[in-house]
């Protein structure tokens, strides 16, 4: 198989200053791409800033022959997303990949979740993702060329207790490569999901003992080839675990059409409701949205359950 490479390929990668931001950066670059290394070098909760984690990588980068510099600009601020944007661009005068990485996490259950650890973690990984995301989008849309891929979480799929911060940031980053996707699509611009598990720091505090292999190097692959001008998929999540690579998607049961309810009628045909025997995958691109609006229209319309 040819060897798939990067060469005059520029990457932004956030939160790349360790773990598997590090891993993805180190990969790229051994692949010829100019790697923008984002990571202000905060704690696990986003307290404080050292330089010296993104310019560890950046010289890692540079002594294996590759090209790299370093961003310390925090991905919480639109200003902070747009220098980071803005360093790829003065730098290396193109962007062609962006990966957002860049996580922090305060656990607390939902009842005792405060409002400013709730907006801290949304600030990094939504609205972080937002933040460089927008400068990025218009760049590669103008090029003709993009791949941006964006990490979800299991917890944001399928929730975790103590993560309501968390969980809320993942999901909603979902439905912001969804539309990425959708308005990236005629521009060649690519947008999708890794969810990715791996033994970083994000595991402090959690029994590892038990664990099969699970280390940052094992995903840094798939969110390769997510960044790859190969990638043919677009809209879609990849879910990399302990060296099982799938597909995660969004379903729904066919359903069951009647002119009119009432609640004793759901409540009778809630086993038929949730039938999930033929269920209706819908792909983001090119036309989720409208097809799902089609097709339950068309049970209105034909006054039976959809084939």
């Amino acid at each position: 198989m040819t060897e798939l490479r990067f060469d005059n390929r520029v990457a932004v990668i956030t939160g790349a200053g360790r773990g598997l931001g590090r891993a993805y950066a180190l990969l790229l670059a051994s692949k010829g791409a100019k790697v923008v290394v984002n990571d202000p070098g905060g704690s696990l909760q986003g307290a404080g800033s050292d330089t010296t984690p993104a310019q560890d990588v950046v010289r890692e980068i540079e002594a294996a022959g590759g090209a790299a510099v370093v961003s310390t600009a925090s991905v919480a601020t639109a200003e902070g997303g747009k220098a980071i944007v803005q360093t790829a661009l003065d730098r290396y005068g193109r962007l062609d990949i962006l990966i957002h990485n860049a996580g922090n996490v305060r656990a607390a259950s939902l009842r005792e979740m405060t409002q400013a650890d709730f907006d801290a973690v949304l600030d990094v990984h939504l609205r972080g993702a937002f933040n460089v995301v927008r400068p990025a989008f218009p760049v590669m849309c103008d090029a003709g060329y993009g791949r941006i891929v964006l990490t979800s979480s299991i917890g944001g799929l399928y929730g975790n207790h103590r993560q309501v911060n968390y969980g809320v940031s993942k999901a909603g980053l979902i439905g912001l490569s969804n539309v990425a996707a959708l308005e990236g699509a005629e521009h060649n611009v690519k947008c999708n999901v890794i969810v990715p598990a791996a033994v970083t720091r994000m595991a402090e505090g959690i029994d590892t003992s038990a664990y099969p292999p699970m280390t940052s190097e094992m995903v840094a692959p798939v969110v390769g080839w997510l960044a790859h001008e190969s990638c043919s998929i677009t809209g879609e999540m990849l879910v990399s675990i302990a060296g099982r690579v799938a597909q995660a998607f969004i379903g729904e049961s066919v359903g069951v059409y009647r002119p009119a309810w009432t609640v004793e009628q759901v409540s009778e045909q809630i086993d038929a409701i949730r039938d999930k025997s033929s269920p209706w995958i819908l792909p983001v691109v090119p036309s989720g949205h409208i097809d799902h609006i089609r097709r339950s229209f068309e049970m209105a319309t034909k006054g039976k359950t959809a084939s």
